[in-house]
């Protein structure tokens, strides 16, 4: 081969590597304001909004980047996809009940009961996380 196609390739390979990062930060950014968005919305704490991030990708079959874009959007038009809507919401309820339950881990089971009384702002706000057609939020009984 000769030098100058040698360093046409490099030049390429290098080209496809710089765009693959680009779109890896585009996507980076748009997961942690998703994250971001159910810590504030759902109450969930970072860790937490990454693995409901991570269900709901994994039982919908949908990217996480885009899974990421459509709690984006639902932040700003409270429109969300049915499939997801019912996925998130399922993946919330699960987390919230985790965090709950008694950890072996812990001879005091978890967080003791020391979890926040429903107030009853939460309760006027219904019973589902993620409602149609407004970002309204509630408690989810967690």
């Amino acid at each position: 081969m000769a030098p100058a196609d040698d360093a046409a390739d490099k030049i390429a390979a290098l080209q496809e590597e710089v765009d693959q990062l680009r779109q890896a930060l585009v996507s980076h950014a748009a997961v942690d304001q998703a994250i971001g968005v159910l810590m504030a919305a759902a109450r969930l704490r970072s860790q937490e909004g990454w693995e409901v991030l991570q269900f709901v990708s994994q039982h919908t079959n949908i990217k996480l980047r885009e899974i990421a874009q459509h709690v984006l959007r639902w932040a700003e038009d409270g429109e969300l996809p049915d499939t997801v809507r019912t996925t998130l919401h399922t993946a919330v309820i699960r987390t919230r009940r985790q965090r709950l339950r008694p950890s072996s881990r812990s001879g005091q089971g978890g967080r003791g009961g020391r979890h926040r009384p429903r107030s009853a702002a939460d309760s006027r706000r219904g019973t589902s996380l993620w409602s149609g057609g407004t970002a309204e939020i509630c408690d989810c009984g967690g």
